[in-house]
């Protein structure tokens, strides 16, 4: 891009962000990340999805530190962590990255949770070996390319919005509350008002917009779909029924692609399930990483503050 856009600023941007207690900056893979640390015992890595940040996890982390030790970046270019150059903007090249945070922060996670684009970056890592997790579970997962002509033209498209400088800028003027929480509807999600000022804040800044368009543009996620019997680690799909974006056949197609692993279907909660319903999310994740041997035997889920069952 011809110039840098504006990103979120910590200080201003970030004042009052969910969890802030928790979060640090860290230098790794030549960038500045913003992450967020809570919790002891095992650890597990949340990796969330394209256009959102660490607080997605609002709900989620605060209860899942009560049982595991919960590392939670914000991706390159989306949030508050710097952007990498487009060159580095491919799945592969995002997977190294985060791969590369990891070691930094001297953790070896036993389990990733990834969200929507999340979820590709975690099978990326595994399958080119740079983690070797216990678990990895799929949360409403982008793992199978889109169909048809839309499978060329989205990262086509995406990539001619990003190298326009003048796109981000265009699209942050444009992000006004009403717009936004139609945008936020369309996910099959109702996360609230606190959850749409959030997003909302970070639409209106052209470096978190820029960074989402980067994000998706560089990526090919059908050569994902093709690598995935190639997939060695225990691999848990959970989708949602009532998910615009990422349709339930998606998660099946997917599913049906790497040998052993588990589908798990709620009948309840859109895109954005962990937003909507941490509480049983974050119950199902625990009894999921039990059952993997992640934890130790079944206890008792966590009373449930972050919101209803």
């Amino acid at each position: 891009m011809l110039f840098p856009p504006e990103a979120p600023d910590w200080d201003r941007d970030g004042r009052d962000w969910p969890n802030r207690e928790h979060s640090r900056f860290v230098a790794a893979a030549g960038l500045r990340w913003h992450v967020q640390r809570a919790g002891e015992g095992p650890v597990v890595v949340l990796l969330h999805g394209t256009g959102a940040s660490t607080h997605t996890w609002r709900d989620v982390l605060p209860l899942l530190a009560r049982e595991m030790t919960v590392i939670a970046p914000d991706l390159p270019g989306q949030g508050f962590t710097e952007p990498l150059p487009f060159h580095r903007l491919t799945l592969g090249g995002m997977a190294a990255a985060v791969a590369d945070l990891l070691r930094r922060l001297e953790v070896a996670p036993a389990m990733i949770v990834g969200h929507s684009a999340g979820a590709a970056i975690a099978v990326r890592m595994a399958l080119d070996g740079r983690v070797r997790p216990d678990l990895l579970v799929s949360l409403n997962g982008a793992l199978v390319g889109f169909d048809g002509v839309a499978g060329h033209l989205f990262p086509s498209l995406a990539k001619l919005l990003f190298v326009n400088p003048l796109t981000p800028r265009l699209f942050a003027m444009r992000a006004e509350e009403p717009r936004v929480r139609r945008m936020l509807s369309e996910t099959g999600s109702t996360i609230g008002a606190r959850g749409e000022e959030l997003y909302l804040r970070l639409f209106r800044k052209p470096g978190h917009v820029a960074g989402a368009l980067g994000m998706m543009a560089g990526w090919d996620l059908h050569g994902l779909e093709r690598a995935l019997p190639d997939l060695r680690c225990p691999l848990t799909l959970v989708t949602t029924r009532d998910d615009r974006m990422i349709p339930p056949e998606k998660a099946r197609r997917a599913a049906g692609r790497v040998p052993g692993a588990t589908l798990l279907v709620q009948e309840s909660g859109g895109h954005l399930v962990h937003e909507e319903r941490p509480g049983a999310i974050v119950a199902l994740l625990l009894e999921t990483a039990r059952e993997a041997g992640v934890l130790p035997g079944k206890i008792a889920p966590p009373a449930v503050n972050g919101g209803p069952p």
